[in-house]
């Protein structure tokens, strides 16, 4: 069995979530189910860069992983596209057999019994501005099939006023789980220059309008990547 892989790199921090700034290895699998509309990732989701992406052993993948990390155990982030689509099961055995720790980022559209070895779980679903719909009854399957051993949290990108509402829905959906909100990044084109003022500005928006709501159980993160490197790839 081979596994569809559009890039590893690293080690990197961790932009965004509930490991921000934690040094991490990242595995970026090709293919997904979604296509939201400002994804930042096409090279990894969309059909059209299959020629890219290359299929790899798990022993392959880990090798890969073992050299960027030095073999020094730090956390590996599986994401995507949509990871959840292929089966990590077998890199994750061998990285925690080594004492490597594992988190994997998606949207919770499809479940996998390795879910439940992974040390966090980020169940991102994604809001109106992305143009897909969330499947609540995949999503539950998500966490039943995650269990109780990683920690499962949620994170919602805001865009607009629409998102921001429907993320409050979620989380009075779910309010045993830990909320982070971060402001979406309107610029995907890994060529183009970002606009350092307009992320600041769109994190400001977002957190004056927790402040005047008093809402005050989500954690507001910036996209950190973001705001060091823009989109370019491969950080």
């Amino acid at each position: 069995m081979t596994l569809r892989i559009a890039e590893i790199f690293g080690p990197t921090i961790q932009g965004e979530g509930a490991l921000i700034g934690e040094p991490t290895v990242f595995i970026r699998a090709g293919g997904c189910d979604f296509r939201c509309s400002w994804c930042d990732s096409l090279h990894a989701v969309d059909s059209a860069y299959r020629h890219s992406w290359t299929p790899m052993t798990a022993d392959e993948v880990w090798a890969e992983v073992k050299r960027l990390s030095h073999g020094k155990p730090l956390t590996v982030s599986i994401s995507g596209g949509n990871p959840a689509i292929q089966d990590f099961s077998k890199v994750i055995e061998r990285g925690k057999a080594e004492g490597y720790r594992f988190a994997c980022e998606t949207q919770g559209s499809i479940a996998k019994p390795w879910f439940a070895d992974l040390d966090t779980l980020v169940l991102s679903p994604k809001p109106p501005s992305s143009g897909e719909s969330e499947d609540w009854v995949a999503f539950e399957t998500c966490l039943e099939s995650a269990g109780v051993s990683p920690d499962t949290v949620l994170k919602i990108v805001i865009f607009d006023d629409v998102d921001y509402a429907w993320a409050r829905g979620v989380a009075e959906r779910y309010p045993q789980m830990q909320l982070y909100l971060q402001p979406g990044n309107p610029t995907s084109d890994p060529e183009q220059a970002i606009e350092l003022q307009d992320n600041i500005d769109r994190m400001l928006w977002l957190l004056e309008k927790i402040t005047a709501d008093a809402w005050f159980t989500p954690r507001i993160l910036p996209q950190l990547h973001v705001l060091l490197w823009g989109n370019k790839r491969g950080v």
